[in-house]
């Protein structure tokens, strides 16, 4: 990597970590603010959640052409600037029309801000540095994200409406800061080939390229189920059953969460050492199974109430599995979307994967909801098991599909890519 492109990374990476630490002060107050604070109820509070998947969904489908062909950088500090719009009037709004408009607006913007960033990962790695640079993401995002949920609990008063005002504040200044930091990243050239920005007829094209890319459909697949098995079922069926069947407390839920993070961040870099030499796909595979046995440890959790100390430890350990799981992931699936993509097609395959995980995340907590309001644990579990078992199934599917280099990148500094009509073979560009 050169130094320019070491810069370039390193202020893209403060800039996220930065986000995700103002992101932090809100998150897990949302729905207690919406429903509690503001009198709104938690219908509204459901819906003002619900408005967060329904607004990426609808901005997905053309962020990345518009990523590929005006480059990431402009397309980024947009989605800042309309998520601090979102974050600033969600602390303003007093009206149910107010909080989920203010609701679209933040949704949209983190929505477009995700695949942005990604692309400019790619573009300041290589497919030497790449695990690393996304793992060093993951890492800084759940690192803020704990920092300032920690912060946020200590400044929030339920009482006093302006205390939550606070807490938007800090969080829309939060992207501007990061639309600011990456307004001054001085990109590296992206890797050409001919065509790479696309006209009208080859943009309408994209999405029947990546659709004809089996693998990136596998993927897409894997990852589908990845996320509604385990990021989609956090806020909803997990922790129903947690204080339902376990009968564990909010606080103790709370130290699960907590977990969670600390897992992720004491793991992030042990793990890497490890992923960075094992083939992708078997990775993945190994993940399916460590979360069949986090889902195994949550159901027993509720098969023994007279020994509650042991029901507790065991769905601490869910969470800290699933941590470790996650940690896994980071360094593996976004560098491997990466690699799948042609370079014309880099914010097209990012934002299309950014779109099957909204998918997963908005179906999941609702899949899981219903279980739960409906008392069905037990089929809530056994569903969970199958999905993490067929993420193993599905990864080492994949795993046939991929090249030996998508696979297990080689330990090099030069990029080797190109995407001829018709067929994919790769050609050493320097970046």
């Amino acid at each position: 990597m050169t130094t320019a492109m070491g810069a370039a990374l390193r202020r893209i990476q403060l800039g996220n970590a930065l986000s995700a630490f103002g992101s932090g002060f809100t998150i897990p107050f949302l729905f207690i603010y919406v429903s509690q604070v503001r009198n709104l109820g938690a219908s509204t509070a459901g819906v003002v959640l619900a408005t967060f998947a329904v607004a990426a969904l609808v901005v997905l489908p053309l962020t990345g052409r518009v990523i590929d062909r005006r480059g990431p950088l402009p397309v980024a500090v947009a989605g800042t600037v309309a998520a601090a719009c979102g974050s600033m009037g969600l602390g303003l709004a007093d009206s149910k029309p107010l909080v989920i408009a203010a609701a679209a607006a933040l949704g949209s913007g983190i929505a477009v801000i995700q695949p942005s960033l990604a692309t400019m990962i790619v573009w300041c790695s290589t497919t030497a540095t790449r695990s690393r640079a996304f793992a060093m993401q993951f890492f800084l995002n759940n690192l803020g994200l704990g920092v300032g949920g920690l912060l946020g609990g200590q400044l929030v008063d339920t009482s006093n409406p302006g205390s939550f005002v606070r807490l938007f504040s800090i969080e829309s200044v939060m992207f501007l800061v990061l639309g600011a930091v990456i307004a001054t990243v001085r990109l590296p050239k992206a890797p050409r080939v001919e065509d790479a920005v696309p006209t009208d007829d080859a943009a309408k094209g994209a999405w029947r390229t990546l659709f004809g890319d089996r693998a990136m459909v596998q993927l897409c697949v894997l990852g589908f189920v990845m996320f509604f098995a385990c990021y989609g079922q956090f806020e909803s069926g997990l922790a129903a059953f947690a204080v339902e069947v376990t009968r564990i407390s909010p606080a103790t839920l709370g130290i699960a969460l907590s977990v969670n993070t600390a897992a992720i961040v004491v793991s992030q870099f042990v793990v890497l050492r490890l992923v960075e030499r094992r083939r992708r796909s078997r990775v993945i595979a190994v993940v399916g199974l460590i979360w069949t046995v986090a889902w195994v440890a949550a159901g027993v959790s509720g098969l023994v109430p007279g020994a509650h100390g042991v029901a507790i430890a065991l769905l601490i350990s869910t969470y800290a599995l699933f941590g470790v799981g996650e940690s896994m992931l980071a360094p593996t699936m976004a560098p491997l979307v990466a690699d799948l993509a042609p370079a014309r097609l880099v914010g097209q395959y990012n934002s299309a994967f950014a779109l099957v995980k909204q998918l997963a995340m908005a179906i999941g907590p609702f899949a899981g909801g219903l279980l739960a309001g409906a008392g069905m644990y037990v089929v809530y579990i056994v569903m969970l098991v199958v999905c993490s078992l067929g993420i193993s199934v599905l990864a080492l599917r994949l795993g046939r599909r991929l090249t030996p280099a998508q696979e297990l990148p080689p330990r090099t500094t030069v990029v080797a890519r190109s995407e001829p009509v018709g067929e994919r073979e790769r050609t050493p560009v320097a970046v």
